[in-house]
């Protein structure tokens, strides 16, 4: 006989499939007890609601942005812009291409779910958002990134690189709906240097105006 956490685990990993893909209202508790090849009155004896299976199926999928060990050691030690970027931006790039269904989750959650849909994104989110906007800030105090919102640069961060790649398949000829993995983190971490970080000669009105 499966484990308990086996059959909870095919039954949440067949809800992130099908929610993901028709949405939550177009998926059906027999269709995922049928994908998870179990019966729709075992789902219910680990679920007692079909929004339950959703927020579980979304809270698994939180799974891939979980932030890198050596991302949290960069930004504690508030290293370079130069360093940490990529970083950041690797993270959000790898789960927009690799975790599509977290996006589409998220999305669905919102504007299908909503009840618990504030309450769990910021569970997951809030501290990765929150770790990433105090490293900004910090660094626009010290002059390594201009002196722009830390809170609108971190949302606009996460926002172009979980929206732009869906969005760009509806403007013909963007090479961004054709990046794969590192042609993407090279295009955005481009971007966002040269949109934060300032040349040398800002640096060193920067430095002046602070001195004075």
């Amino acid at each position: 006989m499966p484990k308990k956490s086996d059959i909870s685990t095919r039954i949440v990993r067949a809800a992130v499939a099908l929610f993901s893909r028709q949405g939550y209202h177009g998926t059906t508790t027999r269709e995922i007890a049928r994908l998870a090849d179990v019966s729709e009155v075992t789902v219910f004896r680990y679920f007692e609601r079909k929004e339950d299976i959703f927020w579980s199926a979304l809270r698994s999928s939180f799974s891939a942005i979980k932030p890198r060990r050596d991302l949290l050691d960069r930004i504690s030690e508030c290293d370079t812009p130069e360093k940490v970027l990529p970083q950041i931006l690797s993270m959000f790039v790898d789960a927009t291409i690799f975790s599509p269904e977290l996006i589409r989750l998220i999305a669905i959650a919102f504007l299908e779910v909503r009840g618990n849909a504030e309450e769990v994104c910021r569970e997951h989110l809030g501290p990765l958002f929150s770790t990433i906007t105090e490293y900004l800030q910090a660094n626009v105090v010290s002059g390594r990134v201009r002196q722009l919102n830390p809170i609108i640069s971190t949302m606009a961060i996460g926002l172009t690189v979980f929206a732009l790649p869906e969005l760009s398949r509806v403007v013909q000829g963007c090479r961004l709906s054709k990046l794969d993995s590192r042609e993407a983190i090279e295009e955005f971490t481009s971007f966002w240097l040269g949109a934060l970080v300032p040349t040398r000669a800002e640096r060193l009105d920067i430095l002046e105006a602070m001195s004075s």
